[in-house]
């Protein structure tokens, strides 16, 4: 019961930090603009001030919002389902297979068709690694195997990925290829925020959806079938909602490490155990996570030269190897 409390208590402290580090980002910028002008130009005008906050500062603001609710709802959920608190979305290959995804439309040239082409490539990279993922969990495949298909379909994807650089014979391709692996929020626009924002909504959606069966599944599969659970149905939603928020965060920013699994470990002390209890926190956690790390990228090197990717890896790095000698130590 009081752990109930305190989660109810932290969501709206959470949704006030990430709205507060949302303007923040929105105000944040080379342009010397008034904040005035800048809330001015969200409704009208085509000057430089309409043009600076609609094109550029509100689709960067909006976007670290949805990507670090995708990353981190999505790392909660998949902890609870592989009961693991070293699960993230990297653990199932999605973020990897939409990386690859990413990465064959710039080798192959495919932007120049459409723009679509691309965040497109990256969905289907995510759903095909989620896709084998449940069609081994149908064959009664558990948790570990899971895992280590998961650890594969992760490796094949960067392998392929390595093999697309290392043929690249286009210096540009190579130059976007890399840009993207790191992660970057860097001139994204509102169109990136149109295809993001339904996809990451039913993806956290599906995740929401099993959130009961999450919590049953924490005493084991067992258990949770004796509770009437369907462990089937539980997996696809949850292998299916990571990979529609994670692919379309990945299609968006490029490939965003760690914030999954470093926004659940933070607040799980917080909010008790119970995957049901750290989806919503974790969700507005990750995204105030990475608004922060944008904000820090853009403070400490304005010209662009540092990535939001290699900010999240000093960030969730010292808390990976925290993790391993934490659970070394349990056992």
């Amino acid at each position: 019961m009081q752990s109930e409390t305190k989660t109810i208590g932290i969501v709206p402290l959470l949704a006030v930090l990430a709205l507060a580090l949302a303007v923040w980002s929105f105000l944040l910028g080379p342009t010397d603009l008034s904040p005035a002008a800048l809330f001015a130009g969200l409704c009208d005008g085509n000057d430089t001030a309409g043009i600076v906050a609609r094109e550029i500062r509100l689709p960067r603001a909006v976007l670290a919002l949805l990507v670090g609710a995708a990353l981190g709802g999505s790392g909660a959920a998949l902890q609870g389902l592989f009961r693991n608190p070293l699960a993230e979305p990297g653990v199932t290959g999605v973020t990897a297979s939409a990386g690859l995804g990413a990465v064959c439309a710039l080798y192959f040239g495919l932007t120049a068709f459409s723009p679509l082409v691309l965040p497109g490539l990256a969905i289907t990279g995510a759903l095909a690694a989620a896709g084998i993922l449940f069609l081994l969990s149908r064959r009664g495949i558990g948790t570990v195997g899971l895992i280590l298909a998961g650890v594969a379909v992760s490796s094949l994807a960067t392998a392929l990925t390595a093999l697309a650089l290392s043929l690249s014979h286009n210096p540009y391709a190579m130059s976007e290829m890399m840009l993207w692996l790191m992660g970057s929020l860097k001139d994204r626009t509102l169109s990136d925020v149109a295809y993001a924002l339904p996809l990451v909504a039913a993806g956290l959606s599906l995740i929401a959806f099993a959130a009961r069966g999450l919590d049953a599944l924490s005493l084991g599969e067992d258990a949770a079938r004796s509770l009437g659970i369907d462990v089937a149905r539980v997996r696809l939603l949850v292998i299916l909602g990571t990979a529609l928020a994670t692919g379309a965060a990945t299609a968006a920013a490029g490939s965003i490490g760690f914030v999954g699994l470093v926004v659940p470990h933070l607040l799980r002390p917080v909010c008790g155990y119970r995957p049901a209890r750290l989806i919503v926190p974790s969700a507005l956690g990750g995204a105030a996570l990475v608004l922060a790390a944008d904000i820090a990228v853009r403070l400490i090197a304005p010209n662009g030269q540092l990535l939001l990717g290699v900010v999240t890896a000093l960030i969730g790095a010292p808390f990976f190897f925290r993790l391993i000698v934490e659970m070394r130590g349990r056992e």
